[in-house]
């Protein structure tokens, strides 16, 4: 527990070094969609939603992480939330969908990670559920556990994701700012041919609508040809999927059109499992907005829930309850905050990355300078 106790301080510690560095989409003046961001514009805007990373950069091989999402501040498992899967393509691994499919809850923190260490993700899920109070008697968890496969800059075969790693990033789960980049489950990510990573945002509704708060959080490992803020920026960059293969000889023609996206969506708005799934729909339909191309290779997938306390169900209850529910038309400015709140959160993941170099591959930081001129020119500035 010493040595993943260390792997999440360094985590905070190089949050700290990117805080004056690179920046966020709306600091380029990027803000897509019509309704404004939460006052963090990051998942966490939703009360009681907290995330933690834990970060592994070991030697020149090691590359990648854990990243948790924590729907409340109580017992998860006791106080179930409502939820949903939407798979837009599922080339990957999201252990536990089933059940959530099946009974329309979520009963653990969400963890992120890469694709060879889900089976130790879900171990410490487990593990750290059993052991909370309360869960004394408990003899069935259904962990639920997202990957993409970093194996482009992480030596994935050596499995160095353990189950205390998954203790260590709940540990450091908080609410507040988000890190975002090369962290935790985005450490070892690419995308767009670009150094990928986690990215967040938020959407808050007027009081017209209801005032409700949604947040998005991304792990970004896909491709396809990157537009931001309908810019083409991969293909003024030269560097996107599917392009005429290079003048020499020598040279690789980048095919950034595989890899995966996980998308955790959160909201504090009462709508049940029905609606969250069309919700988390609008999710995985908001990549589209940076240019993914879905390819045969990517695991696209969007996890929703909600926060709502009359939406909980408490474990072995038998008894009737009665429930807030938003009426199926108003539902739709909830989709509209998905699908900016996606793009967005996609944008983040790129721009705050860092570029990482190991032994098995480097991917480069996207040029924010070329970024800002591309977006510029297209608004016609």
């Amino acid at each position: 527990m010493r040595y993943a106790w260390v792997v999440v301080m360094l985590t905070s510690l190089v949050a700290g070094a990117q805080e004056g560095g690179r920046p966020r989409a709306r600091d380029l003046g990027i803000a897509p969609g019509v309704f404004p961001p939460g006052p963090l514009n990051a998942i966490t805007d939703v009360a009681g939603v907290t995330v933690g990373h834990a970060t592994l950069r070991e030697g020149d091989r090691t590359r990648t992480g854990i990243t948790v999402v924590v729907p409340h501040q109580g017992n998860v498992f006791q106080d179930k939330v409502p939820g949903a899967v939407f798979v837009g393509n599922a080339f990957g691994k999201l252990a536990g969908s089933t059940q959530v499919e099946e009974l329309g809850t979520i009963e653990t923190p969400i963890a992120l990670t890469n694709t060879l260490a889900v089976g130790a993700a879900v171990e410490g899920v487990v593990q750290w559920t059993l052991a909370r109070p309360g869960n004394e008697e408990v003899r069935s968890v259904n962990a639920l556990v997202g990957e993409t496969n970093d194996a482009g800059l992480n030596d994935i075969r050596t499995l160095a994701v353990r189950p205390a790693h998954v203790a260590s990033a709940l540990s450091a789960a908080r609410g507040g700012p988000v890190e975002e980049g090369s962290v935790g489950a985005g450490t070892g990510t690419r995308a767009f041919g670009w150094k990928g990573g986690i990215g967040t945002a938020s959407r808050r509704l007027p009081a017209r609508y209801g005032g409700y708060t949604l947040g998005v959080l991304v792990q970004t490992n896909y491709g396809g040809v990157l537009t931001i803020d309908g810019a083409p920026v991969g293909r003024l960059l030269g560097r996107y999927a599917y392009q005429p293969p290079p003048a020499a000889p020598e040279q690789q023609p980048d095919e950034s059109g595989d890899g995966s996206c996980m998308i955790v969506v959160a909201t504090d708005a009462p709508i049940d499992a029905r609606d969250l799934k069309r919700l988390a729909a609008r999710a995985i339909y908001g990549l589209a907005r940076t240019g993914s191309s879905y390819s045969n290779g990517s695991g696209d997938f969007a996890v929703a829930f909600s926060t709502h306390p009359s939406l909980r169900v408490r474990h072995g209850a038998e008894a009737t309850s009665t429930r807030t529910l938003l009426p199926t038309d108003g539902v739709s400015p909830l989709f509209q905050a998905a699908l900016e709140a996606t793009e967005e959160a996609v944008y983040n993941s790129l721009l705050r990355a860092t570029t990482v170099t190991s032994a098995v591959g480097t991917a480069e930081a996207l040029p924010v300078d070329r970024v800002r001129e591309i977006v510029g020119r297209a608004r016609g500035r």
